[in-house]
């Protein structure tokens, strides 16, 4: 899979963001990495990355990103190495043999569920839930119908509906400013498209979806919730998947879901309606830290545990 997170689309939405961001490559090789802001100090992380196709070139990015870390005056370099040469199950003695160490939370998701989209799409629907494949292939008759856009202007739709869902189910949302951003920096180069479900010419539902070379990502989505009997956001979803067939990609990956024998876990709820369009789970090695500056980076590290020890002390005392 070709994760979006690394791929120049994802720089320019970074750019956009005013955000500085290095690309560097060499011999089986290349990364993405964004500066960012740490109590510790600069940051130098590289989300879903470095990209290597051996414990070597993975090596030699790494050497890499240091090397720039240093120019920049990076306290660290944070990594999340899910394509470097090496399988999940072997990356954390790997990656601690090497300097680094699981940052205190996982950047990105851990665990993802991706629908593989080869052979026909009968195959694709065949394996999710009956319930999904009738709704794809009915709903229609109850005066539902789709359409993609390419329209930076249409992110508003979307904007509305999430506003609606965060104050339902008491979430904040991402910043209309972000999303906003994205949709002018993806929409108009092809690298994202927005999907919206209509019930007699007016928006019911929306998902706006990413691009690379062979995966497509489901990155957002709502929908209006008096119309919510109507289950508008499945057959959209699976209208997704049928667009990014028909492009030629091989994956869908639906991001992020909770570990199995965690009821309780903040994406639970989504976990089960993502694995209801059949699918698989991915694992990867999680968020790493390479110290740089090492001891403002343990300095920052101390500062951590500190605040989480009083913060446990304080959730144990007893209340007035």
């Amino acid at each position: 899979m070709d994760h979006f997170l690394q791929t120049p689309a994802w720089a320019d939405v970074q750019r956009a963001l005013g955000r500085r961001v290095h690309e560097e490559s060499g011999p089986g090789w290349s990364f993405l990495a964004i500066e960012e802001k740490n109590p510790a100090g600069k940051v130098l992380y590289s989300p879903y990355g470095p990209v290597a196709d051996s414990v070597e070139a993975f090596d030699a990015a790494t050497a890499a990103l240091v090397a720039l870390a240093k120019e920049v005056h990076a306290v660290f370099v944070r990594m999340e190495p899910v394509a470097a040469g090496f399988t999940t199950s072997d990356a954390g003695p790997l990656l601690r043999a090497r300097g680094l160490r699981p940052a205190p939370v996982n950047q990105q998701p851990e665990l993802s569920w991706v629908v593989d989209l080869e052979g026909d799409f009968k195959d694709v629907l065949a394996g999710m839930k009956p319930t999904n494949r009738n709704l794809y292939r009915n709903i229609h008759k109850k005066g539902v119908t789709f359409r993609t856009s390419q329209d930076p202007a249409d992110i508003s739709v979307l904007l509305h509906f999430l506003h609606l869902t965060a104050a339902r189910n008491g979430f904040k949302p991402q910043s209309d400013g972000y999303l906003t951003t994205v949709a002018q920096s993806l929409l108009p180069s092809g690298a994202g498209t927005l999907f919206i479900a209509e019930l007699e010419g007016e928006p019911i539902a929306a998902a706006f979806a990413y691009d690379s070379a062979d995966t497509r990502v489901y990155a957002h989505a709502a929908l209006d919730d008096a119309h919510r009997k109507l289950s508008a956001g499945i057959p959209l979803l699976v209208n997704l998947m049928a667009d990014a067939k028909e492009k030629g990609l091989k994956h869908v990956d639906l991001w992020g879901v909770a570990p199995e024998g965690e009821p309780d876990h903040k994406w639970a709820g989504f976990t089960a309606f993502k694995k209801s369009f059949g699918g698989r789970g991915v694992s990867y090695p999680g968020t790493w830290d390479l110290p740089v500056n090492k001891a403002r980076y343990g300095a920052y590290q101390l500062a951590r545990k500190l605040r989480d020890t009083a913060k446990t002390l304080r959730n144990k005392l007893p209340r007035p």
